[in-house]
C-alpha cells in the first residue's frame, strides 16, 4: 500500500478531531486517517464531569463534529482500533489486527489515562474512574438520592464529580491528601474558596486523608478504611488522583519522552514527521521559556491548529497561555496564565472571595502571571492580555473594582 501523501492521526479525543478539521481547513487534500481505540467518534471530555454528567447535555452534544462531518470531509475513521507500534524509520503504524498503515506525517494525540488506586480492594466493582463517556454514564447511574459516595482526590475531577453527586442528592465525602483541595494548583487563598463551597453544600471534606484499603463483598465495594482506622461506608468510590500521559507508543518508537512526548514550539517531536498535541504533549512554550504539559481542554482545542500547520510545512508556534474552567454548583470559574508553586509572590483579590464573586491575580513582582475570575464574566480575555503584555501595576489598582481592567493595558 503506497502512502501517497497520507496523514495519520492516532487518538480519538478533541485534539484528534480538531486536528483533522485543521488539516482539511489549511489545505491537506490527501488521504487522512484518524485511528481511535474507542468506538465513539471524537468527543469533548469536559462535559463528562459537568453538563453531561449532570444530565444537562445529551450524548450528541459532546461530539467534536456531527456524525456526517468525517465522511463529508474525506476523513477515514478507524474506530475501535488500537495502534500497537510506530516505526518512525519505515514511517508506518501497526494496528492491533496486524495491518500496517504507512504515513507521510503522523500526529500522536493519544491523551492520558487515569492513575489507578493501588490499595487492596481497588479492583472491586463500584470503584469508578472518569475519562471516557462510558465512565460518565456509570457515575451518573451511581449518583442517586441518598447514595453514599466517597471521592478520592480533591482536584478538579474530584470536586466536579462531588458537586454532581451532591446535586443528585447523594451523600458525599471527599478524601484529600493535602490540607486543602487544589492547594498546589491555586495556593491557600483561592483553595479555601473551593473548600468552603463544598462544605457549604454538605460535602464531608476530609484533609490529610490516606486510604488503607477498599472494603466490600466478593465483587462489590461497600466502603473504605482510612489509615487512622476509620471506616467510611460507600455505595461507590470515585477515584480522581490525576492522569498519566499515554506515551508507550512514543517511548517504544524512540521519541524523546519526559512527562509526556517532548516537542518544540511547533509541536514537532524528536523524530522527523511525527508530531504531538493535547494532554500527551510536553511542548516548549516560548512565552514561558520552558516545556509545559497542560491537562486541560483548551490545549486540546487550540494546539491542533499549530500541529496541522506544522505538518503542512507552514510556520506556526504554539504560545497560547494555559486556560481552564470549572462549573461547580452555582460557581463558575475561568483561569488563565501559569503560576507554579514558587513562581509567584502573592495573590491579589478584586471583589469578595467570601461571597464567591471576585477576580484573583497571581503576582510576580509587579507583573501578573495568572488570573482567575469567579462568577465574574467577560474579563478573562482582558486578563490574558494583561499577562501577555507584561504590564507592571500595583496591588491597590488591581484590587480596586472602580478601575476598569482594560485601562491597565498599555496604549498602542
Amino acid at each position: 500500500m503506497s502512502p501517497g501523501n497520507t496523514f495519520v492521526i492516532v487518538g480519538g479525543g478533541l485534539a484528534a478531531g480538531k486536528a483533522a478539521e485543521e488539516l482539511r481547513a489549511h489545505g491537506h487534500d490527501g488521504p487522512l486517517l484518524l485511528i481511535g481505540d474507542e468506538r465513539e467518534r471524537p468527543y469533548i471530555r469536559p462535559p463528562l464531569s459537568k453538563g453531561y454528567l449532570l444530565g444537562k447535555e445529551d450524548r450528541e452534544s459532546i461530539h467534536v463534529h456531527p456524525e456526517g462531518w468525517y465522511r463529508e470531509h474525506g476523513v477515514d475513521l478507524l474506530l475501535g482500533t488500537s495502534v500497537t507500534s510506530v516505526d518512525g524509520q519505515a514511517k508506518e503504524v501497526t494496528l492491533d489486527d496486524g495491518r500496517r498503515v504507512p504515513y507521510t506525517k503522523l500526529l500522536l494525540a493519544t491523551g492520558s489515562s487515569p492513575r489507578r488506586l493501588s490499595v487492596p480492594g481497588a479492583d472491586l466493582d463500584g470503584v469508578l474512574y472518569l475519562r471516557r463517556v462510558g465512565d460518565s454514564e456509570r457515575l451518573k447511574s451511581a449518583f442517586t438520592e441518598g447514595a453514599r459516595i466517597v471521592v478520592v482526590g480533591g482536584g478538579w475531577i474530584g470536586l466536579e464529580t462531588a458537586a454532581a453527586a451532591r446535586t443528585a442528592g447523594s451523600e458525599v465525602t471527599v478524601l484529600e491528601h493535602a490540607e486543602l483541595p487544589l492547594l498546589k494548583v491555586l495556593g491557600r487563598e483561592a483553595a479555601e474558596v473551593f473548600a468552603g463551597l463544598h462544605r457549604d453544600h454538605g460535602v464531608d471534606l476530609r484533609p490529610h486523608a490516606e486510604i488503607e484499603r477498599v472494603t466490600g463483598t466478593a465483587s462489590r465495594v461497600d466502603g473504605v478504611v482510612l489509615a487512622d482506622g476509620s471506616h467510611l461506608p460507600a455505595d461507590a468510590v470515585v477515584v480522581g488522583v490525576g492522569i498519566t500521559p499515554n506515551v508507550r507508543l512514543a517511548e517504544e518508537a524512540g521519541l524523546d519522552v519526559h512527562n509526556g512526548i517532548v516537542t518544540d514550539e511547533h509541536l514537532r517531536t524528536s523524530v522527523a514527521d511525527i508530531y504531538a498535541a493535547g494532554d500527551v504533549a510536553n511542548a516548549y512554550h516560548p512565552r514561558l521559556g520552558r516545556h509545559l504539559r497542560v491537562e486541560h481542554w483548551a490545549n486540546a482545542l487550540h494546539q491542533p491548529r499549530t500541529a496541522a500547520l506544522s505538518m503542512l510545512g507552514k510556520d506556526a508556534v504554539y504560545d497560547r497561555l494555559p486556560y481552564f474552567y470549572t462549573d461547580q454548583y452555582d460557581l463558575g470559574m475561568e483561569y488563565t496564565g501559569y503560576a507554579e508553586p514558587g513562581g509567584y509572590d502573592r495573590v491579589v483579590f478584586r471583589g469578595a472571595p467570601d461571597e464567591r464573586r471576585f477576580i484573583a491575580f497571581w503576582m510576580s513582582g509587579n507583573r501578573i502571571v495568572a488570573g482567575m475570575s469567579v462568577n465574574v464574566w467577560d474579563v478573562i480575555d482582558t486578563i490574558r492580555s494583561l499577562i501577555e503584555s507584561g504590564v507592571e501595576t500595583d496591588d491597590a489598582v488591581l484590587a480596586d473594582p472602580a478601575v476598569p481592567l482594560e485601562s491597565l493595558l498599555p496604549r498602542v
